[in-house]
């Protein structure tokens, strides 16, 4: 009984954030960018299973991931041997990545290379980021001085790198972090930090989902650098035509064994990790196996109906509203309708719910869920709209990714740590399935009108997504920061008046 009010409050959260980018999609829709009735039927049954794919997958993620995560990386932060601790570390991290349904769709994304050689390189690069993470915890080294550094040389390998290559590298990073491996590595961080009693233990719980961000873009660079690929293009399906809501149905229908198959594929290594390990440790009490057990299913029902949604139903009419408003005389309407879609589809993102609530929890209700949510949105509203601006002037995308990026990094110097690890966690999170599917077919089908080059001009959102909340939130932590100060000030001034008074009457 107590699942089913806790599910039923999980539901009744997705709905409230799918809603606003449902009702946006049906404005446009009837007025500058008509759907086709097929199209909308397709997207309205999409909605609907968004809204119970996320109430089934933030319940099983509170009620698996986060712990199975935590509890490993405390037994790992307990253990006096630190290279069996490394090389798990690394083993995690790859094991979690290749379960990572998004990183096929990368795969393909590039023809030239062999799918397994990019998925074992993309695993590689989280895999030895996750061991840089434990180590900069282990060592107390600043989040800031390790992206700084990690950052430069990512850069440094963006120039030797092919032009077409840079902006799928730059995808992968935000890609590779999604709906599976954000709470399980999220979990791992806070588990890893939480047997710490130093006043920057809470701080260092965020950050590894930053590094592990940084890992598939550098193995990616560092690949394309070496492979000199010329065909790294993407190829999009031709939409399918649907006449009746039964042929809609039907499309779902024959969609949901594949996702079925996908999510268990992706959740059989996780399962078999943890049993490894707790036929190890012995950790985790008969009860608490049971309801991981619960909640590891409640996670597989979400990500599939979650998955079949937004790749039936929401792909199609992204690519239909790109095409038609760039192939319009008022193609300049893309930058605003882009950016107002922005605003509101960050909170449809499954992976958000799970930051948001963590960051709420760790930081004992200083930071909010809606000060996260309207930072986060307020970011993606601005890459939605710079990537429209790319496609509609041809821009090249290091032209925003360097300053932003050098934007970020400086701000990370003048902003209270746990701030730095949020923001870098949080470009990661925030570019996950949603974006992936609707706002890439969106950038795509604009791309497509207008007579750019997809790789170059539409590929790329994906990595200004994850760029842009770096220096929201940040800028939320400093303006935290100066409130904090304003009221030392204001104490510091009301503590002088009481001496004064005291020392008045003494005297």
């Amino acid at each position: 009984m107590r699942h089913n009010e806790q599910l039923k409050e999980k539901v009744m959260e997705s709905l409230s954030s799918v809603l606003p980018i449902t009702v946006i999609v049906l404005i446009v829709s009837v007025t500058i960018a008509p759907l086709t009735p097929g199209t909308f039927v397709l997207f309205l049954f999409g909605a609907v299973m968004l809204v119970f794919g996320m109430g089934f997958f933030t319940l099983g993620v509170e009620m698996s991931m986060m712990p199975m995560g935590e509890g490993i990386g405390v037994q790992m932060s307990r253990s006096k041997r630190i290279g069996l601790s490394l090389a798990a570390c690394f083993v995690l991290g790859m094991l979690i990545t290749m379960a990572e349904p998004d990183l096929q769709v990368l795969a393909e994304q590039v023809p030239a290379i062999p799918n397994l050689t990019l998925i074992l390189t993309v695993a590689i690069g989280v895999g030895l980021f996750l061991v840089v993470a434990e180590l900069r915890m282990l060592l107390n080294i600043p989040l800031s001085y390790t992206l700084l550094f990690f950052y430069g040389l990512v850069f440094l390998l963006a120039i030797l790198a092919p032009d077409r290559f840079i902006p799928v590298a730059f995808d992968s990073g935000g890609v590779t972090t999604g709906p599976i491996t954000v709470p399980f590595i999220m979990a791992l961080g806070i588990g890893m930090a939480s047997i710490r009693s130093d006043k920057n233990s809470s701080s260092d719980s965020f950050g590894l989902i930053a590094l592990c961000s940084i890992g598939p873009i550098f193995s990616v660079l560092l690949l394309g650098v070496f492979y000199q690929p010329d065909s790294a293009v993407y190829t999009s399906s031709p939409l399918a035509e649907v006449y009746t809501t039964r042929t809609a149905a039907k499309l779902f229908y024959q969609a949901l064994p594949v996702y079925m198959k996908e999510v268990a594929v992706a959740l059989v290594p996780i399962l078999a990790m943890f049993i490894l390990f707790q036929l190890v440790s012995g950790r985790f009490h008969r009860h608490q196996l049971l309801r991981i057990g619960t909640g590891l299913l409640y996670t597989y029902i979400g990500l599939v109906l979650f998955l079949t949604g937004v790749n039936v139903g929401f792909m199609p009419a992204g690519q239909v509203i790109g095409s038609t408003i760039a192939g319009s005389s008022r193609k300049w309407l893309l930058i605003p309708i882009g950016m107002v879609i922005g605003f509101f589809i960050v909170r449809a993102e499954p992976a958000v719910q799970v930051l948001t609530r963590q960051v709420e929890e760790i930081s004992n209700g200083y930071i909010t869920q809606r000060s996260i949510q309207t930072a986060l949105s307020a970011g993606i509203c601005l890459s939605v709209g710079l990537s429209m601006l790319r496609i509609l002037t041809g821009l090249n995308i290091l032209w925003i990714l360097v300053p932003g990026y050098l934007i970020a990094l400086v701000m990370t110097f003048f902003v209270p740590q746990i701030f730095t690890g949020i923001a870098f966690d949080s470009g990661g999170v925030a570019s996950g399935p949603m974006t992936a599917t609707f706002l890439l077919p969106l950038a795509m089908g604009a791309c497509e009108a207008v007579g750019g080059d997809i790789l170059t001009d539409a590929f790329g959102i994906v990595a200004l997504v994850a760029m842009t909340p770096l220096c929201t939130i940040q800028l939320l932590g400093l303006v935290s920061r100066l409130k904090q100060q304003v009221e030392q000030k204001r104490l510091r001034a009301r503590l002088d008046q009481i001496e004064d008074c005291i020392v008045y009457f003494e005297t």
